[in-house]
């Protein structure tokens, strides 16, 4: 069964964007943050907890649904695979995520792969790869 990756413990993240940077380098070849599929944001500035924003792997996901060109893929185990040549950008697929894990960076959508890339940079163990049993639809 694949795996998908998983958000453990938010109350444990230090927003030190680790995981943003693993996944921006090492999966999407970029030194940019702002291009990893993965996403970490506080909660109400400074003082406030962090959210990490990534794929939950919906097993019928609605970013594949609304895709006019098909350029999305259902994932075997659940999430999404993007083949760029088919993909025109309109965002609809970001606009379709119920949790807004979709990232538009340059012209398509940032669709993690749950390769589990960030997971090791993690200092505090705040994801791992896990079943896709333990996903709960949207």
């Amino acid at each position: 069964m694949k795996k998908v990756l998983v958000v453990k413990d938010s109350d444990r993240c230090i927003g030190c964007y680790s995981c943003m940077l693993a996944c921006a380098r090492l999966v999407q070849t970029s030194y940019s943050p702002l291009r990893s599929a993965i996403q970490v944001r506080t909660r109400g500035g400074l003082q406030g907890k962090f959210a990490i924003n990534s794929c939950r792997g919906c097993r019928e996901a609605l970013c594949v649904e609304s895709c006019p060109t098909g350029a999305l893929r259902a994932r075997e185990g659940g999430g999404a695979v993007l083949c760029e040549d088919e993909c025109r950008g309109c965002g609809r697929c970001a606009d379709a995520c119920p949790v807004q894990a979709l990232n538009m960076g340059g012209g398509h959508p940032l669709v993690c792969r749950h390769c589990g890339a960030c997971t090791s940079f993690c200092p505090h163990g705040v994801l791992e790869l896990g079943g896709s049993d333990l996903q709960e639809d949207i």
